[in-house]
């Protein structure tokens, strides 16, 4: 036992033995109830793992060090606890940038993706749109001329409708301060981009184009090899550099990353999609050639200036060691994960009709089904020993059906009738099953209740019937 800990074992003792002091409860609280109107025995099966992993334990082993002895602030440097502190970080360091193909100095650890990808669009527009208008004005002295410079080169910014919504939320904050132009890409019906119209919207003003590798929703993989040797095609005949950047939340720990084989410059990473903590991410930032961000926060200039904050160490640690793991275990969880994703769709799709696999090229740890003449709500309600999710634990509190579907072009009844299957590193064939086995009686229940599901079952085209309108 540590000697913080012994020292707090002994307060609890004292305080529990001492008959004139009021003893502490705190201990004998009751486990608060998240299931709202609802007692069940034991935990639901968790297959929900776009939203969240559980952490690994191997990742908690390599934190606990750092959370109680080895407390020191990494940017201390005149005394053995930072030192200590300091070396921890830049070995997670190593480990993050190993697993992507990085230099460890590319690498600035960040609260998580959503931080890393506003930093990322909104700090490489705010950084070359300055020195454009910088630029605009040295070279005019008539005040309507540097008007109209700036016009011309207001930055334009690219990416897809089916991106995270911190993305898009970050892309439209530019549009609405008058800071850049943003081309929001369709998709096909399978998910993926035409890259043949992605090179039709490059302008010349054109500064940044950012595509998420893997979709949180529905598991789709983009072409990042091809879109990144485009751009970089394309950039050795500009004179403006084009800065791709991905929000790889969703692939790094599961798919093969490569950010010199994708020729990506920024990167967005989060530690608790890869079975580390929340609360801690990175984002790669390119150095040859260099990428420059403005700054989002001010401060001490840690990370390379970039990102201001102590570093917490104990997180930083265990994003390390869960990328490390993953670097590791990456073949043998895609392959296990490959077999559980098939016994889950197999299992359902033989056992109901009308089921729909949403997305083409899919990682197989994300399907998402969409179940005709079924309420995805009603059916998640009836689903309480599945813990499912009917697509992003951001936008989940919204009644509206998915925009990424939507941008698929599939129907607002579909839409609306999808759940999202998450599995992972610590799911089993018992859980596949069971969840199977509730799917399956579950979709069966809420369709015999549905006359649209009886109109289906005698032939009708629902798609044909005009409805009335009260």
């Amino acid at each position: 036992m540590t000697r913080l800990a012994s020292h707090a074992a002994r307060r609890l003792l004292a305080t529990s033995v001492d008959k004139k002091k009021p003893v502490n409860n705190m201990m004998n609280f009751e486990p608060l109830r998240i299931l709202k109107s609802t007692s069940l025995p034991g935990r639901p099966v968790y297959l929900d793992m776009q939203a969240t992993t559980p952490l690994d334990p191997r990742v908690l082993d390599a934190m606990l060090p750092w959370m109680v002895d080895s407390f020191g602030n990494p940017h201390s440097r005149t005394h053995y606890y930072g030192w200590e502190a300091e070396g921890a970080v830049e070995v997670a360091r190593q480990e993050v940038a190993g697993l992507i193909n990085a230099d460890p100095k590319e690498i600035i650890f960040t609260s998580g993706a959503t931080e890393s990808n506003n930093l990322t669009i909104k700090g490489i527009v705010g950084f070359y749109s300055k020195a454009a208008s910088s630029g605009a004005e040295a070279g005019t002295s008539s005040a309507q001329s540097e008007t109209n410079t700036k016009e011309k080169r207001k930055p334009h910014v690219i990416t897809t409708q089916t991106e995270h919504k911190c993305v898009l939320d970050s892309c439209r904050h530019l549009e609405e301060e008058g800071l850049a132009d943003v081309t929001y890409l369709p998709v096909k019906p399978d998910g993926l981009i035409d890259i043949d119209v992605l090179k039709k919207e490059i302008r010349p003003e054109t500064i940044l184009v950012s595509v998420m590798a893997v979709n949180n929703e529905i598991g789709v993989i983009q072409p990042m090899e091809d879109i990144g040797r485009m751009l970089r095609d394309l950039n050795s005949a500009r004179q403006n550099r084009i800065f791709f950047h991905t929000d790889a939340a969703q692939a790094v720990g599961k798919i093969a990353v490569d950010v010199n084989l994708w020729n990506v410059d920024c990167m967005s990473i989060s530690g608790h999609k890869i079975y580390g903590p929340k609360g801690v991410g990175a984002l790669y930032v390119r150095r040859r050639p260099r990428v420059r961000l403005q700054a989002q926060m001010s401060g001490g200039g840690q990370e390379r200036g970039l990102r201001s904050g102590t570093v917490p160490t104990n997180l930083v640690v265990g994003l390390g060691a869960a990328c490390r793991i993953a670097y590791d275990e990456m073949p043998r969880d895609h392959m296990r994960i490959k077999s559980l994703s098939d016994r889950l769709v197999a299992g359902i799709q033989t056992k109901l009709s009308n089921v729909t696999k949403n997305g083409g090229n899919t990682y197989p740890g994300c399907v998402n089904l969409s179940f005709s003449c079924v309420e995805g709500e009603s059916l998640l309600m009836a689903l309480k020993r599945v813990a499912l999710s009917s697509g992003s634990a951001c936008t989940s509190a919204s009644l509206e059906p998915s925009y990424v579907l939507r941008a698929l072009g599939t129907d607002d009844d579909m839409a609306h009738s999808s759940i999202r299957f998450g599995l992972g590193r610590f799911t089993t064939e018992q859980e596949v099953d069971y969840c199977v086995e509730e799917v399956v009686k579950n979709v069966q229940r809420l369709r015999d209740l549905s006359p649209l599901w009886e109109m289906v079952q005698q032939g009708i085209d629902l798609k044909t019937i005009e409805w009335s309108q009260h």
